[in-house]
Order: structure tokens, then sequence, then C-alpha cells
């Protein structure tokens, strides 16, 4: 009965990534997808369809070393560099810790997030408030501004006709003398 179930399984495998592989080709052809994107997923495709080899390949025993090939499973595969998570060493921090210790260190960690991001809010706040008196202040200043520079048009105005007064008694004063 195990045995069906995997050889399913394995089969169901199979038709997946054939779909995945017929979804990229048309999302490519389609131009849904950068060339560049469309070459990286392709190497993620390839790089499932050896692990999905190498399964069958374990299932059915063949290859040299079956264990070997279940390692490099678990291990994400030398490439690729990446290491599976389920197979790092436990922290100094929980190692030997139970579940409720586990649970009371991550609730801990959670009060200190929470505590630091209430800190955080309220220098933000802060810092808003703050912004919106300086906004008030260049209001404030620009309407002062405004209102020197009206002051500034209105005593040039008044210093044009002045001058144009002056000229003009300038001019009766040397026609009359």
């Amino acid at each position: 009965q195990l045995n069906v179930v995997i050889r399913s399984s394995l089969q169901n495998l199979r038709e997946k990534i054939d779909q995945l592989k017929d979804l990229l080709l048309r999302a490519v052809s389609t131009h849904q997808i950068t060339q560049l994107e469309g070459d990286r997923r392709q190497n993620l495709m390839d790089d499932l369809l050896t692990r999905q080899k190498q399964l069958q390949a374990s299932y059915q025993n063949e290859g040299t070393e079956p264990d070997v090939i279940r390692s490099s499973l678990m291990t994400g595969g030398v490439k690729r560099g990446v290491t599976n998570p389920w197979l790092l060493e436990e922290s100094e921090e929980t190692r030997g810790l139970g579940f409720d210790d586990l649970r009371q260190q991550q609730q801990r960690i959670i009060e200190e997030q929470d505590a630091g991001l209430d800190a955080l809010s309220s220098i933000i706040s802060r810092q808003k408030q703050m912004g919106q008196e300086i906004g008030n202040e260049l209001d404030e200043q620009n309407e002062i501004i405004d209102d020197l520079t009206n002051l500034v048009e209105n005593t040039d105005d008044k210093l044009r006709n002045q001058t144009r007064h002056v000229k003009m008694v300038d001019k009766k004063s040397t026609s009359c003398g």
C-alpha cells in the first residue's frame, strides 16, 4: 500500500513539473515575464527535474548509494549553496529548553520587540508633530514675507511717484528761472 502511495505521488510530481514547464514556456513566449526571469525559472525547473529523478531512482533503488542521494536531497544541493533549515544545529540559547521554556523565550522576545516598536512609534509621532510645527511656522513666515513684499512694492511705487514729482518741480524751476 505504501508503494502505491509513493508511486502515485511520484507520478503526480512528474505531472506537476510538466505543467510548470508548459506554463513557463507559455509565460516566456507571451512575454509575461522577462527573458532573464524565464532563464532563472528554467534553472529552478532543471533543479526540480533533477531532484525528481533522484527521488525516482531512490525509490527504485537504482544508483550506487541511495543514502547519499537522500542526504543530497535534504541538504538542498551543493551547487546552490542553500542549506536545509531542518539540518542546522540548534543555537546555544535554545539548547536544552523545553517547549514551555521556548514559548516563554519567544514571548519575551515579542514583548521586547513590542516595546521597541512602541518607542519607535512615539519617536515618529514626535517627529511628525515637529514637522507640522515647522510647516506652520513656515506658513506664518511666508505670510510675513508676502506682507513685506507688498509694503516694499507700495513704498517703491510711492518713491517713484515722488521722484517723478521732484523731477517735474526741478524742470519747472529751471524753466521759470
